[in-house]
């Protein structure tokens, strides 16, 4: 899915860093995705294998991603072994999430 279509309107991150940050997100997943759930329609939630950084890779990218995007809620949650990640949006962004949904099955499946 290289078609950066789905990123809304109000990211704030310039349109010439997009596909930098999809990259990034993209390695990450492919690297550390251990399972991804939809507990309900507008909350996501993956789950990464933890190793040396990953905690803060993660936490990194969600920071950046949160100034940019500020319709996203971002919760880690660190377990042993995991670094999980909930992330929730509001109604007018449940397409966003979708999106996201799909994007990150695709970069695990590559795991």
């Amino acid at each position: 899915m290289s078609d950066l279509a789905w990123v809304p309107q109000c990211c704030m991150l310039p349109t010439e860093e997009r596909p930098l940050r999809v990259a990034e997100c993209d390695a990450l997943l492919s690297e550390r995705l251990t399972s991804l759930s939809r507990p309900q329609p507008l909350h996501l939630r993956l789950d990464l294998e933890d190793g040396e950084g990953v905690e803060g890779r993660v936490r990194d990218l969600v920071e950046r991603e949160s100034g940019c995007c500020s319709f996203f809620t971002f919760t880690i949650t660190p377990t042993v072994g995991l670094v999980g990640l909930d992330i929730s949006v509001g109604r007018a962004h449940e397409a966003v999430l979708d999106a996201l949904a799909a994007r990150t099955a695709a970069a695990g499946q590559q795991r």
